[in-house]
């Protein structure tokens, strides 16, 4: 299949297939034309792919686990593809711990901020009343 109909069939655009082969993660031969022709599996690929991005992998980590991703969703359980995810959820469970600490930081702001409007506030009442 050409790209357009690669394109129609997974919701990717062209530049974006163009862009998987480029990364290594999707194969395509030329036609006597230059036409790129996709092999029949290609959707499925694609949409392994977007699993893999949709996870938060990059698509280095995506070209290491295209080989445990055959026959449907998810991957192959080897030992690789498991310490790969394993490394993956790890360094999701750092981002989330810091992005917990930020909000406290963001909160910590806050309330300074909530606490020096209302001392302000009352600042200005008592000036008010002794005008």
């Amino acid at each position: 299949m050409r790209i357009g109909e690669l394109s129609r069939r997974t919701g990717v655009s062209p530049r974006l297939l163009r862009y998987y082969e480029q990364q290594d993660l999707l194969g395509s031969e030329r036609d006597t034309n230059g036409y790129r022709r996709y092999h029949p599996d290609a959707p499925e690929r694609v949409a392994r792919i977007r699993e893999l991005l949709d996870a938060g992998m990059t698509t280095e980590v995506i070209r290491t686990l295209l080989p445990c991703a055959q026959g449907g969703p998810g991957l192959l359980a080897c030992s690789h593809s498991v310490q790969v995810l394993d490394d993956q959820l790890a360094r999701v469970d750092e981002q989330m711990a810091e992005l917990r600490r930020k909000k406290e930081a963001l909160l910590g702001v806050t309330d300074a901020m909530e606490t020096r409007r209302h001392e302000d506030e009352a600042l200005a009442r008592a000036a008010l009343k002794s005008a």
